[in-house]
């Protein structure tokens, strides 16, 4: 009963780890943080709103949140061992995303207020940033990429896999050290009277003198 009920989890936490790890990687790449538009305007500095001198993204949860979605799509395809170690490593990415998230939204946001500062020439004094919506979106991604990636490394071994009829195939329509069937090496007698006539042809006989 666990066993069943482990592997109606496949397509749910599938799904899940696709959706977050796919809004992470959108909100990688927007404005996390963003100089106050007040500010700005108080500042005479109104020309550089919206503009990147006035913003900061982490384009590095963006790349996780790539990676983790190669590890989604790597998970579909593959069975066994290799299966287990694309689920861990899609639960380091996340875990990694919601890392850089923490970080750069709330731990070392002074740092940044800082460098915009300078970017905006006002002498390094700090600017005040406000969160943007795509800030939140990385967190709420991450954390779900991140719950979906533990589920998948704890439940992934119950998981229905892609038959074999899917692998590569090999030589000669066998599996590799396999022999093929005495009936598949049984050929038909209007092929043996084809290769027949080709080799005497290529012995230099005439098919035609009879």
């Amino acid at each position: 009963m666990a066993e069943r009920d482990a592997r109606r989890t496949f397509g749910p936490v599938v799904l899940l780890g696709l959706a977050a790890s796919g809004a992470v990687a959108v909100a990688g790449h927007r404005a996390m943080l963003e100089v106050s538009p007040k500010y700005l305007a108080t500042a005479g500095l109104t020309g550089f709103a919206g503009q990147d001198s006035s913003r900061v993204q982490f384009p590095l949860a963006g790349a996780l949140a790539l990676v983790a979605l190669a590890c989604w799509g790597v998970l579909l395809v593959t069975r066994g061992v290799v299966r287990r170690v694309v689920a861990v490593l899609s639960a380091v990415a996340a875990a990694g995303m919601l890392a850089v998230a923490v970080l750069g939204g709330f731990v070392q946001n002074d740092d940044a207020a800082a460098d915009m500062s300078t970017r905006l020439g006002l002498g390094g004094a700090p600017v005040p940033l406000d969160r943007t919506a795509w800030l939140w979106i990385a967190l709420v991604g991450s954390v779900l990429a991140l719950v979906a990636s533990v589920a998948a490394v704890r439940n992934v071994r119950s998981w229905p896999e892609m038959g074999a009829r899917y692998d590569a195939p090999t030589v000669g329509g066998s599996a590799a050290g396999t022999r093929p069937s005495p009936a598949a090496a049984v050929q038909e007698p209007e092929e043996q009277s084809n290769l027949d006539l080709w080799k005497s042809l290529d012995e230099g006989d005439d098919p035609t003198a009879d």
